[in-house]
């Protein structure tokens, strides 16, 4: 961040919302609520098909649908914070999250 003429602190080009310490911008965060809401109406509908007796083949390809749907949340939400480490180290750093530390999340979900 930057200080304007009149010494007043800028705002950041980017809104972020800090989830534990880890700053993340508000459209990445929105797009993350999109994607789970979309998954929770995934899981809903295999919840329907198991109620109703559909195929089983029908089941296990709607449930590995959301199970990758929901890899990719993680996916994003760790490259979000691998993209937050290494635009500001320090500051990522003081709040808790090494590079290492957001390397190893990107490696639980590998």
């Amino acid at each position: 961040m930057g200080t304007s003429d009149a010494g007043t602190t800028a705002e950041p080009e980017h809104p972020t919302t800090s989830l534990g310490g880890m700053e993340l911008p508000e459209e990445t965060l929105a797009d993350l609520q999109r994607r789970l809401r979309r998954i929770e109406g995934q899981v809903r509908g295999i919840q329907h098909m198991l109620e109703v007796g559909r195929d089983c083949r029908e089941l296990v390809t709607q449930i590995a649908a959301a199970n990758k749907a929901l890899e990719q949340v993680g996916f994003v939400l760790v490259a979000a914070g691998l993209t937050w480490c290494l635009d500001d180290p320090e500051r990522s750093a003081a709040a808790g999250y090494e590079l290492a530390d957001v390397q190893r999340m990107f490696l639980k979900l590998a």
